[in-house]
């Protein structure tokens, strides 16, 4: 990895059968990498072993140990490794999928005192129900929200050949990727200076 990049994961968060989120990732991959500040990992969310059943114990006091399925080594070191998130949801009856609520409570220390954006697709909300639950259970967890995010109501009109319509989109997420850019820097100098008092 260039230490002078942010390691910066991608979410795809749905896995149902049909999904728009690829190509919503694909093209915010693509604007990440375009930026310059970041080394950019996708993980789609429908390639990972989630199971729905957790076990008794809570992975905020479990650390190392907590007993995760093999198939989801490859999410958790993502998580792990990242200095920063971008999370691209649907919404589903007012708020994100379950796949995506799985995978975030299956870790703990891996979205400490990192900051993470949102990238929302639906219909005439554009997935901002979605991003206002998922910033309440983000926080829970200690990690740094985003102001600006990406919204894109009435994805499937507004969507040709893999890129959205509006020629505004770029210069939105350019400001979504500055802000998450200068906190990813900002929080990984304070990660390593002292250890983050959770």
């Amino acid at each position: 990895m260039d230490n002078n990049k942010h390691k910066l994961v991608v979410i795809v968060g749905s896995v149902r059968e049909g999904r728009f989120g690829p190509v919503v990732g694909s093209w915010v991959a693509e604007q990440a990498e375009t930026h310059g500040a970041f080394e950019v990992e996708v993980v789609d969310l429908a390639e990972i072993d989630i199971p729905l059943a957790l076990p008794a114990a809570s992975p905020k006091f479990a650390g190392e140990d907590y007993p995760r399925p093999a198939g989801m080594a490859a999410l958790t070191s993502a998580l792990e490794s990242a200095d920063a998130f971008i999370v691209v949801t649907p919404e589903y009856n007012h708020s994100y999928p379950a796949s995506l609520k799985a995978a975030i409570d299956w870790h703990f220390s891996q979205w400490t005192a990192k900051p993470v954006a949102f990238v929302s697709y639906g219909g005439a909300a554009g997935g901002r129900h979605a991003v206002l639950h998922l910033e309440n259970v983000l926080t829970e967890l200690h990690a740094v929200t985003i102001r600006d995010g990406l919204a894109f109501p009435n994805y499937f009109t507004a969507w040709q050949d893999g890129r959205p319509l509006d020629s505004q989109a770029p210069v939105y997420a350019k400001t979504l990727l500055e802000q998450l850019a200068w906190w990813a820097g900002a929080l990984r100098t304070a990660r390593a200076t002292a250890p983050y008092p959770a």
